[in-house]
């Protein structure tokens, strides 16, 4: 039985095939120590698992639920952005709740790319985008995103490319691999250029809380509802990657489009999951705070072990990984990776899975306690000796 043409082009996802190595490696000797992939090893709030706890013992929380989410998790995600982003959203009509962001990837290609239609792509950005475009049988347009320009859109270079048929642009700030930080000035750039070519500009946006003292969304820039819809999750900011808990937000029209194909796909999140993820968005600063000191003090280990294996990376960089440049004594990341692999038994992603413009560079997950980065950097400093 062959396949369909919509894979002809996609491969088994490159951490997917990367586990299965590391799992052979660990059936022959000493344990690898994944430090790849961004999985918060920290658990929720207390408070958190503790309305999990009670509301999935209820006999009555266990039916279907609503196509658009319970109206308690979409009133909390409302005062969630309007309290920390300063953005104001219908609980009603603007906020989709989502089984993780990353399905909302794939129902925004779904609902909008017809075949022949494209996308702009960043290089390098979060493979899932270019996939979920592919799927939908759509066509990827790169737009580069380089490390002599502080890993931001050339706007003048993305005027050249030929956007007749691009209805939408994936954009990820804080970036995702490299960490860089957004400002006011892209933001409107952004909003004036999606204004310009009647772009959908989406906004992939799990990152604003880990070590960065600014939270910021897309939607808060005038006018941006036009033209914007912006993913987010609870995986990363509340330790809730597995719960699989994210939302849509944007205007009550766009919503409703992404509603028409993702209410064929599922049939709702499990209530108790929504109540607790409704719990966790009434957290406050101490949260944050108690997260990120535990982020901070794992990044300096991290640039330890960087230091060690001579590659350069900025210390300006927000969310739960550090990229950085590879010692011209690899030829390219995977080079380095693969050598620390197997020779020491520690995996780091290499930059060059997120796109062409990664290839010279690594991500190391900060999603490992301390003590595995102290190992980590006995077994590098080793290699490194000989």
């Amino acid at each position: 039985m062959l396949t369909a043409d919509r894979l002809k082009d996609i491969n088994e996802y490159y951490f997917s095939k990367k586990l299965q190595e590391i799992e052979e490696l660990n059936k022959n000797g000493m344990p690898v120590l994944n430090l790849g992939i961004g999985s918060p090893d920290l658990p929720p709030h207390d408070s958190v698992i503790k309305v999990l706890h009670e509301q999935s013992s209820k006999t009555n929380t266990h039916s279907y639920q609503s196509y658009k989410g319970s109206p308690v998790f979409r009133n909390a995600i409302a005062e969630w952005y309007s309290k920390w982003y300063q953005v104001d959203l219908s609980a009603e009509k603007e906020i989709l709740p989502l089984i993780g962001s990353k399905e909302g990837i794939m129902h925004i290609c779904m609902t909008y790319l017809n075949e022949g239609d494209a996308a702009l792509v960043p290089n390098p950005g979060y493979p899932t985008y270019r996939t979920a475009v592919l799927c939908a049988g759509g066509t990827i347009i790169d737009y580069n995103l380089k490390e002599e320009n502080n890993w931001l859109p050339d706007f003048d270079e993305i005027e050249k490319l030929d956007l007749s048929n691009v209805k939408l642009m994936w954009v990820c700030y804080p970036h995702m691999p490299t960490g860089k930080l957004p400002d006011k000035e892209l933001f409107e750039k952004l909003v004036a250029f999606a204004r310009k070519h009647s772009i959908l500009i989406c906004h992939d946006n799990p990152y604003s809380f880990i070590l960065n003292n600014n939270p910021t969304s897309l939607l808060g820039i005038d006018g941006a509802k036009d033209v914007v819809i912006e993913l987010n999750s609870l995986s990363k900011s509340h330790n809730m990657a597995g719960w699989r808990i994210g939302m849509l937000c944007g205007a009550a029209d766009k919503i409703n489009d992404v509603l028409k194909f993702k209410s064929n796909m599922d049939s709702g999140m499990f209530l108790p999951v929504q109540l607790a993820a409704a719990k966790a968005l009434e957290l406050g600063e101490e949260w944050f705070k108690n997260l990120n000191d535990t982020y901070r003090k794992r990044r300096e280990k991290v640039y330890e072990l960087l230091q060690l294996l001579k590659c350069t990376y900025s210390d300006e960089q927000a969310g739960m990984f550090v990229w950085a440049k590879v010692n011209p004594k690899w030829e390219n990341g995977f080079m380095l990776s693969d050598d620390v692999l197997h020779k020491a038994k520690v995996f780091i992603t290499p930059g060059g899975i997120f796109g062409s413009e990664g290839e010279h560079f690594i991500r190391i997950s900060l999603c490992s306690p301390e003590v595995r980065f102290d190992e980590a950097i006995i077994r590098i400093r080793k290699i490194m000796e000989l």
